[in-house]
């Protein structure tokens, strides 16, 4: 969930990984913090409203504070020993049986054969037949199985269509444009939690943009290689390389082509936010001219947000296992088909349907973006006051 560059040049993060490591947080949950007092006057106590405002698409509003350290109140430390004792050992449990079960099937679905390799990257999206169709239709289950788990029992969708005025998305665009036209090369979503990834693998299993190290990584490495992930590195190692942009480009028009091909699912703002905010769109997933299928995620919650913002990974984990009931929004608007003047311009082509979820999806524009969420991530652990 790395930045993902303009061009989606090669970078040491991609789609599966969060714009920010998990920070080692050992402080106990169920009561203060007694650090906290030390942080918040080293980023400048009098300039935290200010700051806040600074930044406000990271901000944390729900019942556990900033950062998720905030003191609670007796009844949110009941709440969350029971969770703790009752939820989060079954949840481990199930969530790590789920995994190994797919990967199982991963691996049966693979044997005695060989992965795609070219442009130095590697996977099994392109198998077909019932290996590839097994792959895909238990890889959408168990990933709604494992959301059902993580205590997201129903996810309420809404699926837009176009008006009976016209387009949604572009009003040039032709009325009997074929279907064939309008099959979109690649999902865009705004970016809210790693638990946005579980969605879409549930909904239409598409391929991501990764880490290299993704692929190396127990269980976790099979699967992104089955999902088709395009996994990001430094360095080109041969003179014929194209680069993550190029094989990016390949997979959306492939998939703007063949039906049959796995869709490109991309996060172009690049970084998660607390999900009332939309962030400026990186042009990697418009540099192909094909249509995209916008989709919006939501996550209401009334104690515990899985917005993945300025909470540690370990901590996010462990609280949203706690969290008896969890929700999910999500709207499906129709395919944004681009005109000339998007095709030949990214720019304005990622801007028009930043616009259009905003609008659709009642979210705030905001010209933050990660670099800003470093400066406040920084500021908030302490290692340097606002300037």
């Amino acid at each position: 969930m790395e930045s993902e560059l303009k061009t989606l040049a090669p970078t040491p993060s991609g789609s599966l990984s969060e714009s920010t490591m998990p920070i080692d947080d050992d402080r106990p949950l169920l009561k203060s913090d007694p650090n906290t007092p030390q942080i918040q006057s080293q980023v400048c106590n009098p300039n935290i409203e200010e700051m806040e405002k600074k930044y406000a698409a990271y901000v944390r509003h729900d019942v556990y504070g900033t950062m998720g350290r905030g003191e609670l109140p007796w009844p949110e430390k009941l709440l969350l020993a029971l969770g703790l004792i009752l939820l989060v050992p079954i949840r481990a449990v199930a969530s790590m049986s789920i995994l190994v079960i797919y990967y199982i099937i991963c691996r049966l679905c693979t044997v005695l054969k060989a992965p795609n390799r070219e442009d130095e990257q590697e996977d099994y999206a392109h198998m077909g037949g019932w290996r590839r169709a097994v792959i895909v239709q238990t890889g959408k289950f168990l990933s709604r199985g494992l959301l059902f788990v993580f205590g997201f029992y129903w996810i309420r969708k809404t699926i837009r269509s176009n008006d009976a005025e016209g387009k949604v998305n572009n009003e040039n665009e032709s009325m009997d444009q074929s279907e064939d036209m309008e099959r979109p090369g690649a999902i865009v979503s705004n970016h809210v939690s790693y638990l946005d990834i579980l969605y879409h693998m549930s909904s239409s299993f598409p391929s991501f943009v990764a880490k290299r190290s993704v692929a190396k990584l127990p269980l976790v490495g099979l699967i992104s290689k089955c999902l088709g992930c395009i996994y990001v590195q430094r360095e080109s190692k041969s003179s014929n390389f194209k680069g993550v942009s190029g094989v990016v480009n390949d997979r959306i028009r492939e998939a703007h082509q063949n039906k049959f091909a796995p869709k490109m699912m991309l996060f172009p703002e690049g970084t998660t936010t607390n999900g009332d905010y939309i962030l400026p769109f990186k042009t990697g997933a418009f540099l192909a001219k094909a249509p995209v299928l916008p989709v919006i995620l939501r996550y209401p919650y009334q104690r515990f947000s899985p917005a993945w913002d300025s909470i540690s990974g370990a901590r996010h984990v462990l609280l949203l296992l706690c969290q008896f009931v969890n929700y999910m929004e999500v709207t499906q608007l129709p395919v944004y088909c681009p005109s000339q003047q998007e095709k030949d311009d990214p720019k304005l082509y990622a801007e028009n349907v930043r616009r259009l979820m905003a609008h659709e999806g009642n979210l705030i524009l905001t010209d933050i973006g990660l670099a800003e969420k470093r400066v406040y991530h920084a500021a908030l652990n302490g290692l340097f006051c606002q300037r």
